[in-house]
Parts: C-alpha cells; structure tokens; sequence
C-alpha cells in the first residue's frame, strides 16, 4: 500500500506586481493498492450504543437489526467489543476477534430501554475497549446515541476524543432521531478524525450504519499527517487557514514544526481521497517558474506493520508574471465552493442563534446558491428550503437543523 498525492493550486499564475496573492492549494491524499488483489486491513470496532429510556421501541429493536447486520458483514480476523450505555456505561461483548457472531447479537438483543443518558462514560468505556485491540489494524468506534448528555459532561467527551487519536483510534458519531445534540457528536467525529451520521427514522439505521461500516473497510493506511514547508515570503492565513473538504469539510487545526506545518489527517481509504485545502498569502518574488511549497505525508501502514512511513515529496510551483493573466485550475474550484457552503451555513447558524432570523436565511440562501454551484442539489434543496421557511416566519425543527449541519459537511447522494 503506498499514498496518492496530488497537489493543485487553483491559480498557478501570480502577478509579480502584486504585493500579496492569495491562493488556496488543494492536498489530495489517499491509498492505492499496490497489487489489485492486495488483502484489507483487520478491522477493530467498537460500537458504543445508547440503550436510554428514550429509545424504547422501535428505535432501539432497529439498531439491534442494524447492529446484527454490520456483524454479518464483518471479515476473518476482524475485532469487535460492544458497550452499552445509559446513565452508567457497561461493556457487553469485550474486545476479542469475532468467532461466533451468534453470542454477539444475542448479547446485543438482550439489550433493554432504560434510564438516563451518559455519553461521556460510554465514550470512555468504549475507548478504553477500543484500546485493546488496536496493534495492526483499522480501529474505529461507532457511537450513536438519541439524546442529550444529560448524566455526563461535553467536556469529558470532546477529551476522550482527542485521546483517541492519540491512540491511533477513530471515532465515528450517529445521531438518532432529533433530540440529540448535533454540536457536540460533530466535535466528537471531528476531533476523532471520523463521520457524524443523522438517522432521522428508524428504517435508515441500516443504511447508515452500513456506509460508515463500508467507508471503515476501505481504510488502506493509518495515522496520516500533512507536511507542509512553506517557502520565503509564503504564508499561510491567519485565520482557519487549512480545512479539510472531501469526504467531509472539517476545519483542522495545524502545529508548527521548526519551519514546517503540520496537520493530522487520520486514517486513507483507497475509494475516497483526504482532501485539504491550504489558504496562502504569497508575497512578490522574481520572474519566472518558483517553488512556493513542499508537501509530504507521514503515515502508518498496519499490513506490513510499519510505522511513520514516509511519501515522496511533491513541490508546489507558480508562474510569477510580469504581464499576468489567470490560469484557473477547474478542478480546485468545487474544492472552494465545497468550503464556502460550510462557512456559509455555519455564519447562518449562529445568525440564528443570535435571533437574527432574516440574516440567517440570507446566508442559507446564499449557501444554497453555493451548493448549486458546485452540483450539489440535495444541499441546495435542504437550504433553500430552510431559508423559505425563515423568511415566512416559521421556526427551523430540530431535524431541519440537523440536516441543515449534515449537508453543510458533505455531498449528499
């Protein structure tokens, strides 16, 4: 397994008169196979499921379905443990390699509806399952829950997800229903370099589970982080200056390392490249062809057990001008727009917090025509909507604003 690594500028023309040139430089980053048949990766998950009060019923029996059905489609030598939380957490199937996947969806029936909610105390117990397993494989944690942490601490939470990454494990979130709280399971997936997930109805548990279950499994490398070296009188913007885009827009945070940037992307799948964006401010340099950036990755490959393993490194260049004109890079721009329409909606987020229900439908407006931009109609549907019934009056539900930061993240498809 090696990496893929392109890198675009989406303007490789600087005008040599400008003072300061702006541009945005697109990271891609994936694995590729270096044998077509080449085995997958062991998997280590953990599923970390709310079995509170509130998910009696249908929603707790369909998440056991779903849950039975990720378990079939598990492989020869993956790792399972599963936790079960309500007001007080407990590990039911530790983590073990899957042999009788029966005993597992037995343990996982007897599961029953009841108490409080404690998110924080499952994401810890599951961690610490997570933990055990996670030497030479893939190790992901699925947690889906329906409410608030009422019994917990957002906190502890968003801690025990940046120790995950320390850990080399990742975590994804699913919200269930609408009384769940979408800022804290999107900072949990975002700082544990994994998806959040929305199953607005009971009979999408499958699906959603399965699509992360799949994202999961085409996981060829691990523990990737950016390398980025800036050269003179390059720099990079103040102000959220590296966001990823694709699969998922997450704004990441960035270290500086001696004269270099560094920033974790997490796990690479073979079917869905990582890719970043990296905002620029370039100052005059001489005519002619100049080398603006390098760019590397470190990561881990688990099936040869090799750690901090090193890409090629790819320099980034421009044409410096006297007499400029653009040369726009197509494929970079749907990149940008993709980062617009989550900043867009974010800013309308908050518009409408502040009571401010006109600005806010204004910039959901403007997010839609962002989305459409880039040919992302169920985005565009989802805001234009959302704005309409602002400017009638109407109050935005709680799975509006779910789907709203749903689509503000990804394509829909």
């Amino acid at each position: 397994m090696r990496v893929g690594l392109q890198v675009d500028l989406n303007d490789s023309h600087i005008d040599r008169r400008s003072p300061s040139s702006q541009r945005q430089l697109a990271i891609s980053v994936s694995a590729i196979a270096a044998e077509a048949l080449e085995q997958s990766v062991p998997l280590n998950l953990c599923l970390i499921l709310d079995h509170s009060g509130s998910m009696s019923g249908r929603p707790l029996e369909t998440v056991k379905q779903a849950a039975a059905q990720l378990i079939d489609r598990l492989k020869k030598g993956d790792r399972l443990s599963v936790v079960a939380f309500d007001h007080r957490a407990q590990t039911i199937v530790p983590n073990s390699i899957v042999e009788d996947p029966e005993r597992i969806k037995r343990q996982i029936n007897r599961l029953q509806a009841d108490g409080g909610t404690a998110i924080d105390e499952g994401l810890r117990l599951g961690i610490e399952e997570l933990a055990k397993g996670r030497k030479d494989t893939v190790s992901y944690a699925f947690l889906l829950t329906d409410g608030e942490n009422e019994h917990g601490s957002n906190e502890r939470c968003y801690k025990f997800a940046t120790l995950a990454t320390e850990y080399k494990l990742a975590l994804n979130t699913l919200g269930f229903g609408s009384h769940w709280n979408q800022d804290v399971l999107e900072r949990i997936a975002d700082a544990g370099r994994g998806a959040m997930a929305y199953i607005e109805r009971p009979d999408q548990a499958s699906e959603e589970f399965n699509r992360l279950l799949s994202r999961v499994q085409s996981v060829g490398l691990t523990n990737a982080y950016l390398r980025l070296a800036l050269m003179p009188n390059v720099r990079l913007a103040e102000l959220k200056p590296v966001a990823q885009v694709a699969p998922d827009t997450i704004e990441l945070p960035v270290e500086a390392e001696g004269q270099e940037t560094i920033v974790r992307l997490g796990d690479l799948m073979r079917d869905r490249p990582r890719i970043v964006l990296a905002n620029l401010y370039i100052g005059q340099l001489p005519p002619g062809q100049q080398a603006i950036a390098s760019v590397q990755v470190i990561y881990d490959d688990p099936l040869v057990q090799q750690e901090g393993l090193r890409s090629e490194t790819l320099t980034v260049e421009a044409n410096v001008m006297e007499d400029y004109h653009p040369a726009v890079n197509s494929q970079v721009q749907p990149h940008i727009l993709a980062l617009a329409k989550y900043r867009q909606t974010q800013l309308a987020e908050a518009k409408l917090q502040q009571g401010d229900r006109m600005g806010a439908a204004t910039l959901l407006q403007t997010a839609a025509k962002t989305a459409l931009q880039m040919g992302d109609r169920g985005a565009a549907t989802v805001l234009q909507d959302n704005a309409t019934r602002l400017q009638s009056g109407e109050d935005l539900s709680d799975a509006d604003r779910k789907k709203t930061r749903i689509v503000s993240k990804t394509i829909l498809h």
